[in-house]
């Protein structure tokens, strides 16, 4: 039986993954692009100080919390909750293809790979819903993308992703599928639960405070690509799931939406396809 994930455990094992991923490179930015971004963020913390009158026992609140927000580990699961859907939106909005969304703090690159058609790393007493997930991956001329590779990852049917929860092995739901010859993938895997964010952390302290939920819908996190394309990163959703109107991530977005088919023998499946951007 799998042991319930802390918060602290979670965040840590996110901030050394995301030491490890690279994203910490030296940014070559100008001291005047610096000046006004640093600026900027300062004067609306000013702002809201004067306008709504912080007092030191909330200022003091703040500080105690901003610490708490480190020493367990969780910067970025509150940047990537309250902030990523954000900067995705800037970094892709010259896209034609189809649409993003944000990466989570949970992705583990070198995922197993495999050739589709192909079943997903998991448990042989993996619970859940069955369900094929399948498509074609294209560019935005048409074109099916032959040597387009697919990564999928998601959470367990308790909410758990391997490599930040304990008791799940390593490539729990993890993979990277590489299509066919006409473009086409399908993977076996079984269909995510609704889940909460870390609640007993820093970042379950202001979404209490705050009277906030701290649910994220069901999805599929993907990673597609393919030479001479943008790679896109998205997450797709499952129709009717109560948390697709307020995740608490603001990460849903209508295109992103499964179609969802029930078979005879009780398994599901879905359709997607991708459609990739040329490189400019």
């Amino acid at each position: 039986m799998t042991t319930e994930a802390t918060a602290a455990a979670s965040g840590n094992a996110a901030t050394d993954r995301f030491r490890e991923s690279g994203k910490l490179a030296h940014v070559e930015a100008s001291q005047e692009r610096v000046s006004s971004l640093a600026g900027k963020l300062i004067k609306a913390a000013n702002d809201i100080v004067l306008e709504d009158r912080v007092t030191y026992d909330e200022f003091n609140a703040l500080k105690a919390w901003l610490i708490k927000v480190g020493e367990d580990g969780e910067w970025p699961l509150f940047l990537d909750v309250f902030l990523e859907h954000s900067v995705e939106e800037v970094a892709t909005s010259h896209r034609e293809g189809s649409k993003g969304t944000i990466e989570g703090p949970y992705y583990v690159p070198d995922a197993p790979e495999h050739r589709s058609p192909a079943r997903i790393p998991m448990r042989p007493d993996e619970k859940g819903i069955p369900l094929r997930f399948e498509g074609q991956v294209s560019s935005v001329n048409g074109t099916p993308l032959t040597d387009a590779r697919v990564e999928l990852w998601h959470a367990d049917e308790d909410g758990f992703y391997s490599q930040f929860a304990p008791d799940i092995p390593e490539w729990n739901l993890r993979g990277a599928f590489l299509v066919d010859d006409e473009g086409r993938y399908q993977i076996d895997t079984m269909r995510p639960a609704p889940y909460q964010i870390p609640t007993d952390g820093a970042c379950g302290q202001l979404i209490a405070a705050a009277g906030w939920h701290a649910w994220r819908p069901a999805h599929l996190h993907v990673k597609v690509s393919a030479p001479g394309h943008e790679l896109l990163t998205a997450q797709l959703y499952f129709p009717g799931d109560e948390h697709n109107d307020d995740d608490i991530a603001g990460a849903v977005k209508p295109e992103l939406l499964l179609d969802i088919e029930e078979t005879e023998d009780g398994t599901q499946r879905t359709n997607y396809d991708f459609v990739l951007d040329p490189v400019r």
